[in-house]
């Protein structure tokens, strides 16, 4: 709690942040990356299963993610106001906000996988090897949104470094126990499906315990009072507050991808398979961008607290410009290697065809995505969320499913692929006009304000 984001130059801090969360992502995703490869040796109907899961499983992480947000906002700006026990009283009682979450979405996710999966388009071929998969990773979502919510609590305090290590300990532990699991290495029993999700339960598992321990005798970050009723529920307000505009706008995008998904299911299994691969390979060539908008909520939550603006511009300025390099070059690194790297994690041609469709075409949007999922998380440090939900309502509702739908039925898959790309440059650009125009806003403000106090 003593680290400031507020002094120093503004771009050697965004490196530090976010280089640790380029090697915690990396782990993340190779955590998914590792299961998809594993899962897609099964056959192409446990890969077509597991892609079907993978907007529900986004849903309920970025449910998590959102509560994370809001955590992180809240304790940031008491950082950057220098409110050490608000600090601690936010920490301990998002977790507590964490856990009521988790009962209540396990409960029903639980009672619905049939009738979910079905309106999603899954087949009767392919919806017994998803209830495999999702009785066992429902029972365990508590040890995915505690520790997402605590790593979030860690990165406000400007260390993320040590959330980064977290996901490396549990990728390390998920990798090792998918051969184990899945195929029945070494002995152990040969699992498939419901292998994929115990290593994954386990995994989780450890996170939570090490994140606990992080928070508690590391940052000193957790109040060793049992909070009352009174004060947990005006720290849930607060927290809610950002967390749950953050937490449906976060949500939007894997719904949305359900709808998708449903729209690419009438063009067969293959199809279905193919998305989930390439957007597993997408989520890999975005680390780079996620981590720095992960980075930017800490960096723009302090500065804001402290009524740095001026250091928030610049942030976001040096942000935006990153963005749209690397874009471009993963455009070219994906153009040229999407056939060969999507034959690593399937061996149907098919599904390699549509997969190469899908990489060699939305990637080229990739650097106007960046700036939306930047600016999103200032405006969520800032205790802004409106402007953020506002815009991935119009990226996912407003563009990318009304133009998927008519794609899907003028074209096919690649007019729906061509969907994804044209909303990211659509709602990118956009993003871009209204961060600028909120920080000139906020310095306006500021430096009303400040003229009133001298006279």
């Amino acid at each position: 709690m003593t680290r400031t984001l507020t002094e120093g130059p503004v771009g050697s801090q965004l490196v530090k942040l976010t280089l640790p969360m380029v090697w915690g992502l990396f782990a993340l995703i190779a955590f998914n990356l590792v299961d998809t490869y594993f899962v897609g040796q099964l056959g192409t109907a446990q890969l077509a299963a597991m892609s079907f899961t993978f907007p529900v499983v986004m849903t309920l992480g970025n449910l998590a993610f959102g509560l994370g947000v809001g955590a992180s906002s809240v304790i940031a700006r008491a950082i950057g106001e220098g409110d050490i026990r608000r600090v601690q009283r936010f920490t301990t009682n998002s977790l507590t906000l964490a856990l009521t979450a988790v009962f209540l979405f396990a409960s029903l996710g639980l009672l619905t996988i049939a009738p979910l999966f079905k309106a999603l388009g899954a087949g009767p071929d392919i919806l017994p090897y998803i209830r495999e998969y999702m009785q066992i990773w429902y029972f365990g979502i508590v040890f995915l949104v505690v520790p997402m919510v605590g790593n979030s609590a860690i990165r406000a305090a400007g260390n993320t470094l040590t959330p980064s290590i977290i996901m490396t300990v549990a990728a390390g532990t998920n990798i090792v126990l998918d051969p184990l699991l899945i195929n029945g290495a070494l002995g152990f029993p040969r699992l498939e499906l419901q292998g994929a999700a115990l290593a994954t339960v386990i995994a989780r598992a450890v996170s939570l315990v090490v994140a606990l321990l992080v928070l508690r005798f590391k940052e000193n970050l957790l109040s060793t009072q049992i909070p009352d009723l009174e004060e947990t529920l005006w720290c849930w307000r607060d927290i809610l507050s950002v967390g749950l505009p953050a937490a449906a706008a976060s949500m939007i995008t894997p719904i949305s991808i359900g709808v998708v998904t449903s729209f690419l299911a009438i063009h067969g299994a293959a199809t279905v398979a193919a998305f989930g691969l390439a957007s597993r390979v997408e989520s890999l060539a975005l680390i780079a961008i996620m981590a720095l908008a992960a980075s930017m909520g800490p960096f723009v939550g302090q500065n804001w607290g402290a009524q740095q603006i001026d250091r928030v511009r610049l942030a976001l300025g040096q942000g935006y410009r990153f963005c749209l390099v690397w874009g471009l070059f993963m455009a070219v690194v994906l153009g040229l290697g999407s056939r060969p790297l999507a034959a690593i994690f399937n061996p149907d041609p098919d599904v390699i065809a549509i997969a190469t469709q899908y990489l060699w075409l939305v990637p080229i949007s990739y650097g106007a995505l960046g700036l939306m999922q930047v600016t999103n998380s200032a405006f969520n440090a800032m205790g802004k969320p409106i402007p953020s939900i506002t815009l991935t309502a119009t990226h996912m509702v407003g563009f990318y499913i009304p133009l998927a739908y008519l794609g899907g039925q003028l074209i096919g898959p690649m007019g729906i692929f061509a969907a994804a790309a044209i909303s990211n440059l659509l709602v990118g650009f956009g993003a871009f006009i209204w961060s600028r125009k909120t920080c000139l806003q906020q310095m306006k403000k500021a430096s009303t304000e400040a003229e009133a106090i001298k006279l």
